[in-house]
C-alpha cells in the first residue's frame, strides 16, 4: 500500500493532464510537450490500475474463503491472485524507473570499419544487414542516409535513420564496438582473424529539443567521392558542417542535390548534440552505478561474433548464443537485447527504494 500511496500524485497528473489538453487552445509546443508527459505517465497509470484491481479482487477472494458455500470456488482464483500480484507489483516498479527522455525518439545509426583493413569493412557490411534484419522483423523503417563504400563491397562508413515505435529504447544498447573472428575469404591460409567495427546509436532529435544558432555552424561544400576517391559529381553537392563551440563535425554526400545533403547533415548534427546532452543527464544521475550497460560508450567492446564457433557472446552480461547465423540476420538479435534491458532494469530497481 505504501508504494500505492507514492503512485497517487502521478495518477492525479495523469488525469489533469488529460483535462488540459481537451481544453484546447494551447500552442504547438505547449500541447507537444503535454501530450509527451502524458504519454510517459501512460503505462504507469495502466499498471497502477491493473495492481488496485488485482489487490482488491483479492480482498474480495480473501472474504469469499470463510463462506463454506464460496470457499470451494474461491480457491482456485485466490491461488492464481497469489501468484499473479508480485509479478503486476514488478510491473509497476519497473513502469516507476526513472525514464530516459530519448527512449520513444526514431534512431540515427552510425556503423564504421575499425580494425581490420578490408574485413572490418566486410563486417561493418555484415552488421548493417543485421540491423535491417532486426528493423524488419521489428516493423520499422529504414532508411540510409550516407555510405562510403569499401573497394571490396563493404562499407568504410554507413548512417542510417530507423523509425518506428520504440526505436531508440532497443537500439541504443547496440552502441560500442562489435568484433569478429572469422576466416576471411581474403585469407588463403585459412588463418582466423579479428577485426571490429564500431556502432553508435543517436536518438533523433527534434528542432524543439536541440536550437541551432547557424552562425556557430561552419559550412563547407565540395564535390562527391566515390569509393576509390574519384568524384562521382560535377557539383559542390558534398556538405561538411562544423558545429564550432563543441568542434562536431558532420559530412553529407549521398544525396546530388546540396539541399538534401544539408538537410540531413543538420538532423545528425542535431542527434549528436542532443546525445552528447542526454548522456551527460544520465552519467549525472547513475554516477554512483558501477555498471553502464547501454551508456554509449563507444571505446567500449560489447560484444564478439565467432563464426567458426558459432557463439555471439556479449560482454556487458556474460550471455553467449550459439545461433550465429539467427543473431547476424536479425531474427535473434533481439534475445540479447531483451536479456540488456532485463539486467538494466533490475541494476536500477535494486537501487530503488520501494
Amino acid at each position: 500500500m505504501d508504494l500505492l500511496r507514492k503512485l497517487m500524485p502521478l495518477k492525479a497528473r495523469h488525469e489533469e493532464l488529460a483535462a488540459l489538453m481537451s481544453q484546447g487552445g494551447l500552442g504547438g509546443e505547449e500541447f507537444v510537450k503535454l501530450s509527451r508527459e502524458y504519454a510517459e505517465l501512460e503505462p504507469i497509470v495502466v499498471a497502477v490500475n491493473s495492481y488496485e484491481k488485482a489487490l482488491k479482487d483479492f480482498e474480495d477472494v480473501q472474504a469469499m474463503l470463510t463462506d463454506p458455500e464460496m470457499a470451494d470456488m474461491a480457491q482456485e482464483e485466490y491461488k492464481a491472485l497469489k501468484e499473479t500480484i508480485p509479478g503486476l507489483e514488478q510491473q509497476l516498479k519497473i513502469a516507476l524507473l526513472p525514464k530516459d527522455i530519448a527512449d520513444n525518439r526514431n534512431a540515427i545509426l552510425e556503423i564504421r570499419a575499425g580494425t581490420g583493413g578490408d574485413e572490418a569493412a566486410l563486417f561493418a557490411a555484415d552488421l548493417f544487414a543485421m540491423y535491417k534484419g532486426y528493423a524488419a522483423v521489428q516493423g520499422w523503417k529504414f532508411e540510409v542516409m550516407e555510405m562510403r563504400e569499401s573497394d571490396l563491397g563493404g562499407f568504410k562508413e554507413i548512417v542510417v535513420e530507423v523509425t518506428g515505435n520504440g526505436v531508440f529504447a532497443r537500439l541504443k544498447y547496440e552502441s560500442g564496438v562489435h568484433r569478429v573472428q572469422r576466416v576471411p575469404e581474403t585469407e588463403a591460409s585459412g588463418r582466423v582473424h579479428t577485426s571490429a567495427a564500431t556502432v553508435a546509436v543517436l536518438p533523433e532529435a527534434e528542432e524543439v529539443d536541440i536550437a541551432l544558432n547557424m552562425n556557430d555552424i561552419k559550412i563547407d561544400t565540395f564535390r562527391s567521392q566515390g569509393a576509390g576517391g574519384q568524384s562521382v559529381n560535377t557539383t559542390d553537392s558534398a556538405v561538411r558542417l562544423t558545429h564550432i563551440p563543441t568542434g562536431t563535425v558532420v559530412e553529407m554526400q549521398d544525396e546530388r542535390s546540396q539541399h538534401k545533403n544539408r538537410e540531413r547533415a543538420l538532423k545528425i548534427l542535431r542527434s549528436r548534440l542532443f546525445e552528447a546532452e542526454r548522456l551527460r543527464l544520465l552519467n549525472e544521475r547513475s554516477a554512483d552505478r558501477k555498471s553502464q550497460v547501454g551508456s554509449g560508450d563507444r571505446s567500449e567492446r560489447i560484444r564478439t561474433y565467432n563464426f567458426p564457433q558459432g557463439r555471439v557472446t556479449d560482454h556487458r552480461i556474460n550471455l553467449t548464443l550459439y545461433k550465429i547465423e539467427d543473431v547476424v540476420n536479425g531474427k535473434a538479435l533481439d534475445e540479447i537485447i531483451g536479456e540488456l534491458i532485463s539486467h538494466d532494469q533490475a541494476e536500477k530497481l535494486a537501487e530503488l527504494d520501494f
